[in-house]
């Protein structure tokens, strides 16, 4: 399992940048930026430039706020600046934000999704072996390449995709085109061996050649002062993340149907102190690995050892980087 290191959602790239350069230093394996406040591909940029080993990935890009020419472009460019460090992961993002704050449509995210990358592919073969540019899909349609726009082959190949799935319909649409899945943060082991896998199978057949990646969140600290605040921020966390419908199936999953919908009415009221305290300790167990390093790693290697190829630790609070240091080594060891 390789172990990589996730930048603090709200981190500046600069403070990506400087946050990459200490995850190469001390031997983490990858680095991942979301975009949430900053441009992924803008940060990524940075990393590349201050970094030699690690691996880089956008953990996500929002693909739909955004076209298959535009990402096609952007990644071709971070493979080069990294020369071949770069991993492109795509997610969705929800309705309300790709149409009420990108100003984009939506419609059939799976299929729309299954086409973007189709399209991605296409382009950048197009520009590797210089044959006409030809995609005309149901969501998409690229026809136009002149010799002028054309950045040519990329002599570090192209980038490897990941999706990340939730729904079993986006997850059998990674395992027919993507190269891996970058499987949610608010995953059980149930959820991960009862749905996704089963999906992704149906998919492809069999799952080799396919990376799982996943960011698994963890209550980490080095006494119960520690912890408690640490579990407090995941409590938070989870019912953030369970108050969307789109994560409702891991909820059904388990029986916590009612949950989501209570958590679903007190985010509209943005009620989020009550939404943490309804996050029992069996809801946070199902979500979380809690403890020392120690213990925090060998519950992750008793969850997640057999089936994910990688690994980050989601810690939506301040955490000790010696602690999170010592769970990466102890997962490599």
């Amino acid at each position: 399992m390789l172990v990589d290191y996730s930048a603090p959602v709200a981190a500046s790239p600069a403070e990506a940048e400087a946050a990459a350069v200490s995850a190469e230093q001390v031997g983490y394996d990858g680095f991942s930026a979301a975009e949430t406040r900053h441009d992924v591909f803008t940060t990524l940029a940075l990393v590349a430039r201050a970094t030699s080993r690690i691996s880089l990935q956008s953990g996500i890009a929002v693909a739909f706020a955004r076209n298959p020419m535009t990402v096609a472009v952007l990644a071709n460019d971070l493979q080069l600046i990294s020369e071949g460090r770069f991993r492109l992961g795509l997610g969705s993002q929800v309705q309300p934000h790709i149409e009420r704050r990108f100003a984009m449509p939506w419609s059939r995210p799976a299929a729309r999704m299954e086409e973007f990358v189709g399209a991605l592919r296409a382009i950048w073969k197009s520009w590797a072996t210089g044959d006409r540019l030809a995609f005309r899909g149901e969501f998409y349609k690229h026809t136009l390449m002149t010799e002028f726009f054309s950045p040519g082959p990329n002599p570090w190949g192209n980038p490897p995709v990941s999706l990340a799935a939730v729904g079993e319909r986006m997850i059998t649409a990674a395992g027919r085109v993507a190269d891996g899945l970058l499987v949610h943060p608010l995953t059980s082991s149930a959820y991960l061996g009862e749905r996704i896998l089963p999906a992704l199978r149906s998919a492809r057949g069999n799952l080799h050649g396919f990376q799982l990646e996943m960011s698994a969140m963890v209550v980490l600290g080095a006494d119960p002062q520690q912890r408690a605040r640490a579990e407090e921020a995941v409590r938070g966390q989870i019912a953030f993340y369970a108050s969307t419908p789109a994560y409702r199936p891991v909820l059904e999953l388990h029986g916590w149907g009612e949950l989501a919908d209570r958590l679903n009415l007190l985010s509209r009221r943005q009620a989020w102190a009550e939404m943490a305290a309804e996050i029992d300790d069996d809801v946070l167990d199902a979500f979380a690995v809690s403890g020392d390093p120690a213990t925090v790693a060998a519950g992750l290697r008793a969850r997640f050892g057999r089936v994910i190829d990688r690994i980050s630790l989601y810690t939506p609070y301040e955490a000790d980087r010696y602690q999170m240091a010592a769970v990466r080594s102890a997962l490599r060891g």
